[in-house]
């Protein structure tokens, strides 16, 4: 899956990503700022990353097997524990092989292989995690590598044993994300409302269930100002149109919204998932939003990314079991009344982001491959 024109002045950085957009974003934001620098830049994910493989600016996009470790019978860890060794000795050739002067992976089980298999040949690399607490892969490779990049001042269970190896660099977002960031325009007390949903990159059943209910609470003069853009999941689609058509809300729906950095600039308010990428997005954009973290999650990251925001005043957050169709329709009412409101909170997602993450970033990878000190305003995110 090479691609022509690729500079080799400099040498090759070995990106590693779980196969989402929340893994995949960020590492592509790190690809376009190396690539513009002179690096070379290879990918290695799994399966899931090849959906992403036309969008990637990678040179070569590497698929080599992973697997989730979780809990369960011996047979599981047995089988777990095989595709993982199998992963390990497939990186540990490939690395070999493609001799690159960093490997950086961005979370999800897909980096454990390459990076331990950079550890054992003795090459430099860096994990970042997004979010506000360290994911499970992360952590298990936190004691190997040398640099642990984190989007927040405070990272929870990264530990003080490696601390020192923290340097904060925000959360990298891509550079159409940058592009759209522009100066919030609040809406008139009477005038067009627009409202995004979105739940991810699958979109969320939960907001499928809830917002029509909602926009069926807002009185006629409310409905009436909106104009309404809605992830939907394909087999929510129908159900949802219907609901909106029953009240008489024009409402654009889809299940994939391939400009969705210009969709959140546009809009007014954003409803959404918390996940760190959706958090990183809005923060550099600079738009508020009402966060409904995913619940269950066994590190609590969203409702963590989704506190720091709300904390900095920069978005509401809405735990799912509150968020029913008359909660927010009351919390709907209560911004559209208030453009006041909705610009502070925009100004103070705005000071959460950081848009030259992704080149701080490559200042770090560029000085392991380049044998230089790491700049020492950067280090010490607190564990």
């Amino acid at each position: 899956m090479s691609k022509p024109g690729m500079s080799d002045k400099k040498g090759l950085i070995l990106l590693s990503a779980g196969g989402t957009g929340g893994h995949l974003f960020p590492a592509q934001a790190l690809a376009e700022v190396l690539i513009a620098r002179g690096w070379r830049v290879d990918l290695v994910t799994d399966e899931r990353g090849d959906r992403y493989g036309g969008k990637f600016p990678a040179e070569t996009m590497h698929i080599i097997p992973a697997a989730t470790v979780r809990g369960g019978n011996p047979l599981t860890y047995i089988k777990t524990a095989f595709v993982l060794g199998i992963g390990v000795l497939r990186a540990f050739f490939l690395i070999g092989k493609l001799k690159p002067r960093v490997v950086v992976g961005f979370g999800g089980y897909p980096t454990l292989t390459p990076l331990i298999a950079a550890s054992l040949r003795r090459i430099h690399t860096v994990i970042h995690d997004q979010n506000a607490v360290m994911g499970r892969a992360n952590r298990m490779l936190a004691d190997r590598v040398e640099v642990v990049a984190t989007s927040f001042p405070k990272v929870h269970m990264l530990g003080e044993k490696n601390a020192h190896k923290a340097v904060r660099t925000g959360a990298p977002v891509r550079a159409a994300v940058v592009e759209a960031a522009s100066a919030y325009d609040p809406p008139e007390t009477d005038g067009e409302f627009r409202l995004l949903v979105f739940g991810g990159s699958q979109g969320a059943r939960i907001f499928s269930d809830v917002v029509p209910g909602a926009i069926a609470r807002l009185d006629e003069a409310h409905r009436d100002r909106l104009k309404l853009v809605q992830q939907c999941r394909e087999e929510d689609m129908e159900r949802v149109r219907a609901g909106y058509d029953a009240i008489g809300v024009n409402a654009e729906l889809a299940p994939f919204f391939p400009d969705m950095p210009k969709r959140i600039a546009d809009a007014h308010l954003v409803i959404s998932r918390s996940g760190a990428s959706t958090v990183a997005e809005l923060a550099v954009i600079g738009r508020p939003g009402i966060l409904v973290p995913l619940p269950h999650a066994i590190d609590n990251d969203q409702l963590l990314n989704a506190t720091a925001l709300a904390q900095a005043k920069g978005g509401w957050l809405l735990p799912q079991p509150a968020f029913t169709p008359h909660r927010l329709a009351e919390d709907l009412t209560s911004r559209m009344d208030n453009p006041a409101m909705l610009a502070t909170a925009a100004a103070a997602a705005t000071g959460v982001g950081n848009p030259r993450a992704a080149e701080t970033l490559a200042d770090v990878v560029e000085a392991l491959a380049e044998g230089k000190e790491i700049p020492a305003e950067l280090k010490g995110a607190a564990a």
